[in-house]
């Protein structure tokens, strides 16, 4: 059976009609802005370092902080579904995206862009520099693995990491939220002010974790288009993949974000060394389901469907929620006496 690798003739029907405004609202994905989640993390870590109050100030800023991140997602989303649907149209779900099957005006587009990412950076000013920072290397990003030349989106590997690298960047943002305002450091090496940003362990173990997912994503991508060649028309990066490939580098991101893992929660709080077995577990059910044909993982929108997986997952976040707060002396007296026989 022949496959497929051009717009279908209803897809070029639809193809010839001008995009309207709901298309265009359509391409900055609000139904993604749940992925800001990831943001949640790090305001729980930063409220347990620093204790910070729980104020008027406070939810103030998290409001504003989450719409600035939403926004600046959105800007990433808007140039990503414009700049990739020429290579869109050769994958079996994404061919139906909005700026393959309507014709869009890139002068729209790139305003849209425009105001997005200006709005979104002005927000993130009203948090602290620190915060606008974590807002425009976001942004950055999104430049860095959609525009030409760069486009690492197109690089065996670096496709992974460099898209993966925004869930440490949204755990920054989140902890930015909580720390504490500080005047400017008469140093940049004043220790009160470096102190102020989130440990280097924790954001590997949550790029590696996001890597991990990331990579999980291409895999069921992979085998959902089932021919390599089709395959790099969509994707560049998948003329060098192989499904053995990704495997072993899923392994190589799981194993990784476990170990910087542990090295966090041992240093900084040994309470959440409870819920390792958890974690694992959570890592090889999303495993499990991405090895399943036609998998969830390729899009959010359908991983919602793995009712129990998401149950799971709410108890799971439920179980952290309650070990960063909760006290475990005995687990630091095991510790301690555990090589002292």
């Amino acid at each position: 059976m022949e496959k497929a690798s051009t717009l279908s003739a209803t897809d070029f029907q639809s193809k010839i009609v001008p995009a309207g405004i709901k298309d265009y609202v359509a391409i900055a994905r609000p139904d993604n802005w749940l992925k800001n989640i990831f943001m949640l993390p790090g305001m729980l870590f930063a409220y347990a370092y620093f204790q910070t109050p729980l104020d008027s100030i406070l939810f103030t800023k998290i409001i504003i902080g989450i719409i600035s991140t939403c926004l600046i997602a959105s800007a990433n989303y808007v140039i990503n579904e414009y700049l990739d649907a020429e290579f869109d149209k050769f994958h079996p779900l994404k061919k139906k995206r909005t700026a393959v099957v309507r014709v869009v005006n890139p002068v729209i587009v790139y305003s849209e862009y425009a105001a997005l990412s200006i709005i979104g950076l002005a927000l993130a000013y009203l948090i602290s520099v620190k915060f606008l920072a974590c807002a425009a290397l976001l942004l950055i990003m999104g430049i860095v693995y959609n525009v030409r030349p760069l486009r690492s989106k197109e690089r065996v590997y670096l496709d992974v990491l460099s898209e993966s690298v925004n869930n440490p960047i949204r755990f920054a943002l989140g902890w930015f939220i909580f720390t504490p305002a500080l005047g400017m450091p008469e140093s940049r090496w004043d220790l009160a002010w470096i102190n102020t940003f989130p440990p280097s362990s924790i954001l590997l173990a949550y790029w590696m974790g996001g890597a991990f997912l990331m990579a999980t994503k291409r895999f069921a991508e992979y085998r959902l288009i089932g021919d390599p060649d089709l395959a790099g028309s969509y994707r560049r990066s998948f003329k060098y993949y192989t499904e053995n490939s990704l495997l072993i580098s899923m392994f190589f991101y799981a194993i990784t974000c476990a170990f910087f893992l542990g090295i966090f929660l041992i240093k900084n709080r040994i309470e959440m060394l409870v819920s390792f077995p958890f974690f694992a577990l959570l890592f090889s059910w999303y495993l499990r389901i991405g090895l399943l044909k036609d998998s969830p993982v390729q899009g959010s929108e359908k991983l919602y469907t793995r009712k129990y997986f998401m149950i799971y997952l709410l108890l799971f976040g439920i179980l952290i929620c309650s070990l960063m707060f909760i006290d475990l002396p005995w687990l630091n007296w095991l510790l301690t006496n555990a090589g002292n026989k």
